[in-house]
């Protein structure tokens, strides 16, 4: 795939995807039958729809003057067609007008139901039968958004287009059949749906946690700067190609990008590739769109996490550094704790700290928490050092408990102090007997729950060598 080759003009523009290259598709759908047959024209629908193939693909239902009034996604178009001539149909309220209008029907074949969902959308755009009634406000339907002029495009599920900036196909007639083309198409071209702002030369990025559908194989994880803004971009490139109908040229240029690293001895890169053409030849087989619609992973927003803490807490200023501090051991030999930064919602690894807890002895998490915190803030305070905006502990109100403690020992105002328990993601606060309780899909807990889990991580993991270089020495 040649590098030269720019994307589209980012000015939003609704794009319905084309006819796949592979179907003859006519320029006057009202006037020209798509079967194959021509024989079945002077069939009545009821008897041509029995002809028609069991595989996916949208079927048109004209009028007297071969006019289309109707078009419709099948993933058995035999099955799917004939259920407009049946005694139910001709009663049920939304059918009952269409049915006596129906005088002729044709289908246009499609290789999977991804190309017949994006067909489908295509066809009524343009065509804006009589009885798609569903979509005559655009504007309320959904649509699939690629924001092409970040550095890292992100592809979206929106109801709510941006004015500009961004690519638009749509709009689509059922919700759940995109969110789960969405989830089908990430499967090959591992695009990211978060909304984080990730910048290439931004370094912090590569100590970002990726959220789970990096280790799902469908995203990439540019989070992580595991991809470069290059490489990326070409895989948006790949799906655009594939929105738009153009599977043969998309096929063709990628068969040519993996011959041509292999050649280069790029094998890592060869076998991407040769993944990512197997997997759209096996669009076909994706099964049913709604089974595949699913909530959006686990991700962090950093600027949302850091706006809702604000909130939250009633905090006078954006939190920019948070700290996080647990406490690891095992059957009381080698206890150690940890104290993690995150700067401006991302991990900051040179802020890290591990310390081996010396005063206490036996399993005591509150007085190990006490130490640790003592220790770190007299440190902080003896070097001039700032102390952080937040002080998360990982644990309930006990924990929280020692490290008010330990702060009010060494005449150390506290900044804001709060922590977190695992089981239930309850937020204690200094001074308040009942805990906070947010929202699970709150930015707030989220980021919050990023800090926790990743001053445990540290801390198992600093606990983990000492047992190992104990047990070798």
């Amino acid at each position: 795939m040649s590098d030269s080759a720019p994307l589209p003009d980012a000015n939003m523009t609704s794009v319905i995807p084309e006819a796949p290259s592979e179907t003859a598709f006519p320029s006057q759908i009202d006037s020209t039958p798509t079967t194959e047959d021509h024989s079945t024209d002077n069939l009545p629908p009821r008897e041509k729809v029995k002809l028609f193939p069991t595989t996916p693909g949208i079927y048109l239902m004209k009028d007297s003057v071969g006019r289309v009034i109707y078009v419709g996604k099948a993933v058995n178009l035999r099955s799917r067609a004939s259920s407009y001539f049946t005694k139910i149909a001709a009663e049920d309220s939304r059918t009952a007008n269409l049915v006596p209008e129906i005088c002729d029907i044709d289908f246009i074949p499609s290789e999977s139901e991804v190309d017949a969902l994006l067909l489908e959308a295509r066809l009524i755009k343009d065509i804006q039968p009589r009885f798609n009634t569903a979509l005559k406000d655009d504007k309320t339907f959904p649509y699939l958004e690629i924001f092409v002029r970040e550095e890292f495009p992100r592809v979206e599920f929106t109801r709510k287009p941006q004015p500009r900036g961004t690519r638009l196909y749509g709009p689509f007639l059922n919700s759940r059949q995109l969110r789960g083309a969405i989830v089908v198409l990430q499967q090959v071209f591992r695009f990211r749906t978060c909304s984080l702002k990730i910048k290439e030369a931004d370094e912090r990025w590569r100590w970002f946690r990726p959220c789970l559908l990096a280790s799902l194989n469908q995203c990439t994880a540019p989070c992580n700067l595991r991809i470069s803004r290059e490489e990326y971009r070409h895989d948006i490139r790949r799906l655009r190609l594939f929105l738009e109908g153009k599977r043969k040229r998309l096929f063709r240029e990628l068969r040519e990008e993996m011959l041509a690293a292999s050649k280069e001895l790029k094998f890592e890169k060869a076998a991407r590739l040769r993944d990512q053409i197997k997997n759209l030849e096996g669009l076909n087989f994706c099964g049913n769109l709604k089974d595949h619609a699913q909530p959006e992973a686990f991700q962090i927003d950093p600027r949302k996490g850091l706006l809702g803490l604000k909130k939250v807490f009633n905090l006078t200023k954006l939190p920019r550094r948070i700290e996080g501090m647990d406490i690891a051991h095992l059957q009381g030999g080698e206890t150690v704790a940890s104290c993690v930064q995150f700067i401006d919602g991302l991990p900051f690894k040179h802020g890290y700290k591990r310390f081996q807890i010396k005063t206490v002895e036996g399993v005591d998490d509150f007085a190990s928490m006490r130490e640790v915190v003592s220790r770190h803030f007299r440190r902080l305070q003896q070097e001039g050092e700032a102390f952080p905006d937040i002080l998360l502990i990982d644990g309930g109100k006990g924990q929280l408990g020692a490290a008010m403690a330990a702060l009010e020992s060494i005449g150390v105002t506290a900044p804001f102090v709060c922590s977190l328990a695992k089981r239930e993601e309850e937020i204690y606060l200094p001074g308040e007997s009942d805990p906070k309780v947010l929202s699970k899909h709150s930015f707030a807990l989220r980021l919050l729950q990023y800090v926790r889990d990743e001053s445990h991580r540290f801390a198992q993991h600093y606990h983990h060598l000492l047992r190992k270089k104990s047990t070798l020495t």
